[in-house]
């Protein structure tokens, strides 16, 4: 059976994801702005405030304001990888 190996963007974006992930801080499986401002932060961003808000208008299908850890983080994932941001 073949192995599968990660290129170098899948593996950002697996640990990208664990950086959202592990910013929902009231475990309710969401991100809110400001929860996507603190990982926008801890990923290096210069203005996280607008990250947050780039994130939310790229990835919120329902338009609740919040990110959904299921459904929608995928995007916001893609969104940050898109515009380069890595994990070292």
């Amino acid at each position: 059976m073949p192995r599968v190996r990660l290129t170098n963007k899948d593996d950002t974006k697996v640990q990208i994801m664990k950086i959202f992930k592990r910013f929902d801080k009231d475990g309710d499986s969401q991100l809110s702005k400001t929860e996507l401002k603190a990982a926008f932060a801890e990923l290096g961003a210069k203005w996280p405030a607008f990250r947050a808000w780039e994130g939310l208008r790229h990835a919120d299908d329902n338009g609740d304001g919040l990110i959904s850890i299921d459904k929608e983080l995928d995007k916001v994932v893609d969104h940050a990888v898109n515009l380069g941001y890595t994990v070292n």
